[in-house]
């Protein structure tokens, strides 16, 4: 199975001033592409020792700080993470032949900004985030769905759910953004945002073979 891409090239002069910025036009660009669920991304963690697993989850706010998403501290990727803050998230952004690859370090954020978002969520959704003990073994859906009722009676929609403590979010802060960009004959552009400084403040832009 091929495809031959057939894209503008990517150059260093289109590039913003910083990778946050890039991310935001191009995020722009795709969420007005209709591409269905465009902040989708795969995040990859690993354990102290090396061993990777990756999922898909998505990215609920960008900015200068970093990439934010939310999910239970308890699941495995929150304890890899915990254990080794360390990790990679990709945008595959295959119907408009770009992905933008990310490096750089998981933290929590505050709690305050956890409640914040956990405030716009569904109802249903906030008791979804109680019901599941995410990653670890359940016995049977049925299980989960009981649990759900349980809880849905004991927090019916006109009453406000409580943040679960085990609950919340990450902000990835890059050290490395990659611009992706596929073209004609295997050719693509691979622009990189690299880092040398902790706090991101300063950025230089190397070309990758393809």
């Amino acid at each position: 199975m091929r495809e031959q891409y057939r894209s503008t090239p990517l150059l260093e002069s289109d590039l913003a001033p910083t990778p946050m910025d890039q991310f935001a036009h191009w995020f722009k660009d795709v969420a007005a592409s209709g591409l269905h669920e465009p902040n989708a991304m795969v995040v990859s963690t690993a354990t102290p020792e090396g061993r990777p697993s990756s999922r898909t989850v998505l990215l609920k706010q960008h900015d200068d700080r970093g990439f934010v998403f939310f999910t239970n501290y308890t699941s495995r990727k929150g304890t890899e993470i915990d254990a080794n803050p360390y990790v990679s998230l990709l945008f595959p952004w295959h119907p408009l032949a770009r992905q933008v690859i990310v490096t750089g370090m998981a933290a929590r954020i505050g709690r305050d900004e956890t409640a914040a978002y956990f405030r716009t969520r569904p109802h249903g959704s906030q008791l979804g985030a109680w019901a599941s003990d995410q990653s670890a073994p359940i016995a049977s859906r049925e299980a989960l769905l009981r649990h759900y009722e349980e809880l849905a009676a004991r927090y019916p929609q006109d009453e406000q759910v409580p943040v679960p403590p085990q609950w919340g979010g990450y902000r990835v802060t890059p050290r490395t953004v990659e611009f992706w960009q596929g073209n004609a004959n295997r050719l693509h552009d691979r622009l990189r945002y690299v880092s040398d400084e902790s706090d991101g403040s300063v950025w230089r832009v190397e070309r990758l073979c393809p």
